[in-house]
């Protein structure tokens, strides 16, 4: 035997490569030479373990492959194992290996590549107490065994790790206690027609409001098309890192068909794919609508254990620790990537430095003529994804991530904590958190579709959560100004305030401001009767134009970008738009005071329209990566007239033969040795 390969096993007819190992034993179930030496070659060009590529390709459903195994190996084969208190979260995953309390005490075992040659070469030495299971099952017991320390850690980590990123508690004392005071004497001075409060809040805060306009229209500038300008070094499949997919769902049935066909559509090798779907312990819809599809071998399901608080970043937190990619991506429920979308990404982080942490793709609506509040969100996606964002990616400074479609190095995103269980809006928290650890995002000129709400309602639900969450990063960041200035320095500093207080502050103040500016100009008050008044009018003046431009010019050449021609006469309404913005602002400060971490749930699957719709895209070409046909169950050649035949007999068949993997008593399926 050498390199794992046992010489005496006959070799393919079509030329001198062995059938390793992991493959080897499937030989006595139905499997020819040729077929597996076939998958062999194509994990060997990609770098991946056999029975990885068999089994996502396609090839052989995850349970088959293992109770096969089991009959190998001579051990019982369990689906339904109790981890003990022993097992640990994620070391016991890793490992592929958990001691066991039930259905017998021993260990459970969930081996993959070097660790299947092995105890295929140790088989006579095994003894009892030892059972084969799928790597699902194994995950899915120490999740159970382990579900109140994994809850704990999901929610706590961070703020045991370095409380003043955590947005728990919500406000410091000290911080209410100036917010309080400082809205209490401008409600006062307003009760008693004094103006000058509000024309000293504006002054204070129009460095933020310049540095808004300044880097709007500057973005405006800056060539930053929603393709790729040259083609990135293409990867070989054998130099691309395995990429981890965390799609976090909680009562998402409606779209789940439509997610599992976008991911499905993913240009990648499925054997270096693992996706994740999260969901939640008490999601009973989910858990159902889960149970009637087969999903592909590189996807698997992560039960989050209950917990506080219910947001989506507990979620991620769940799944991070099993992530074995390199690099991870995070989707929505509802979302529709451009299949090249990993490719390209993982080609920009293989050419990028070590400080880029991050790649942040485009999004853009898909219901866009739903009605006119998904116009003006497309709108306003446009500017902010096509414009906006690459341009402060451009200039170096920090940036709020989207929802979706963050790509980071998956090493990266643990070093820093991770996820914010406590944040409502993670993705704004953490283009902070990245940048203060010395870690800067990169734009990704890939497209990722997503769905927005078309009713008043559900947009004025899902706008105060992100206000709501823009507020808790401000808080977090501006707890300890003097140590946020020392991890910045002085104009990554400033980039962070403008994107976060700045946009917190425009959103509260638009219509005050706005309206003030309108009667004071209006009422003559404006007039300049002095020196400072003459300063406070042009400001006021040049911060009201500028701001004009600012918010029609970025939209303007985002629609051309994205040739959204129609949408045009739209823009005109923006101010309009920035109105209702600013009521989410204002409800989502009164939710910050009365339900800090309540999560105001999205409904997805009530789009009507679409700008690309999935029956149009181009599937992946047939057998580009998946080389073998999907098998139910595992029958052994020898009881059949044909081999094919047996192949494709049912699961009940199949355990009425010789050889086969035989239920048995306390959830274990025991190898059966019978002579034929």
């Amino acid at each position: 035997m050498s390199d794992g390969l046992d010489d005496s096993v006959p070799q393919s007819t079509a030329g001198s490569f062995q059938v390793p190992v992991p493959l080897r034993f499937l030989l006595d179930h139905g499997f020819g030479v040729e077929e597996l030496a076939a998958t062999a070659r194509l994990a060997d060009r990609i770098g991946v373990s056999a029975e990885i590529c068999l089994i996502a390709s396609g090839g052989i459903e995850a349970p088959a492959y293992y109770r096969a195994l089991a009959l190998h190996l001579g051990l019982p084969f369990t689906r339904w194992a109790i981890a003990t208190d022993e097992a640990r979260f994620p070391e016991s995953i890793e490992a592929g290996i958990m001691p066991c309390a039930m259905p017998l005490p021993g260990l459970v075992l969930a081996p993959r590549g070097q660790a299947i040659t092995k105890l295929a070469a140790h088989r006579q030495r095994l003894g009892t107490g030892v059972a084969i299971t799928t790597p699902a099952s194994l995950q899915s017991a120490v999740l159970r065994a382990r579900a109140a320390a994994i809850s704990r850690r999901a929610s706590y980590a961070l703020l045991e790790w370095r409380s003043s990123l955590c947005s728990e508690p919500a406000w410091t004392g000290a911080q209410l206690g100036a917010f309080c005071l400082g809205l209490l004497v401008l409600m006062l001075s307003l009760s008693r027609g004094l103006a000058t409060p509000l024309v000293a809040l504006g002054l204070a805060a129009s460095p933020l409001f310049l540095a808004m306009v300044v880097t709007r229209l500057a973005a405006c500038l800056l060539p930053n098309p929603i393709e790729p300008g040259l083609p990135s070094t293409p990867i070989s499949d054998r130099d691309l890192p395995i990429y981890t997919v965390i799609v976090a769902l909680f009562q998402e049935r409606r779209v789940l068909a439509k997610l599992l066909a976008s991911l499905s559509r993913l240009d990648y090798p499925p054997a270096k794919l693992d996706v994740k779907l999260v969901i939640e312990a008490d999601d009973r819809q989910m858990q159902e609508a889960l149970a009637e599809v087969a999903l592909p071998g590189f996807m698997e399901i992560v039960v989050a254990p209950p917990g506080f608080p219910r947001t989506k970043p507990r979620a991620l937190n769940v799944a991070l620790p099993l992530a074995r990619g390199d690099l991870t991506v995070i989707y929505d429920a509802e979302d529709d990537p451009d299949p090249g979308q990993l490719r390209l990404a993982a080609s920009r982080f293989a050419h990028a430095s070590a400080a880029i942490g991050c790649l942040q793709a485009r999004l853009t609506i898909d219901n866009t003529h739903d009605t006119w509040l998904t116009r003006m969100f497309t709108i306003e996606y446009a500017a902010l994804f096509d414009v906006f964002n690459p341009g402060l990616a451009d200039m170096g400074s920090p940036l709020l991530l989207g929802g979706t479609s963050n790509h980071f190095r998956t090493g990266t995103l643990r070093a820093i904590g991770a996820w914010d269980a406590w944040n409502v809006t993670e993705d704004a928290d953490l283009g902070i958190r990245l940048a203060r650890f010395g870690y800067r995002v990169a734009d990704l000129p890939s497209s990722t579709l997503e769905e927005a709400p078309g009713d008043l309602a559900a947009w004025m639900k899902q706008r105060t959560r992100w206000m709501k969450g823009f507020i808790q990063t401000v808080i977090v960041h501006s707890r300890d100004p003097g140590r946020t200035f020392r991890e910045l320095g002085l104009w990554r500093f400033y980039g962070a305030m403008t994107v976060t207080a700045g946009t917190v502050v425009s959103a509260l103040g638009f219509p005050i401001f706005t309206v003030f500016l309108a009667w004071r100009w209006a009422s003559g008050a404006d007039t300049a009767s002095s020196l400072w008044q003459a300063f406070e009018r042009t400001i006021s003046a040049t911060l009201f134009v500028a701001g004009g431009a600012a918010i029609y010019l970025p939209a303007a050449v985002a629609l051309a970008r994205r040739r959204l021609w129609r949408l045009l006469p739209w823009v005109l309404l923006l101010p309009a738009y920035y109105c209702l913005v600013s009521i989410a602002a204002w409800r989502g400060l009164w939710e910050l005071i009365r339900t800090p971490f309540h999560w105001n749930k999205t409904d997805h699957g009530l789009a009507r329209t679409s700008r690309r719709s999935i029956g149009s895209e181009t599937p992946r070409e047939p057998g580009h990566h998946h080389v073998l046909e999907n098998r139910s169950a595992l029958v052994p050649p020898q009881n059949s007239a044909h081999p094919d035949e047996a192949r494709h007999r049912t699961g009940e068949q199949a355990a009425a033969q010789p050889g086969i993997v035989q239920p048995a008593l306390f959830g274990f399926e025991r190898s059966r040795h019978e002579p034929s």
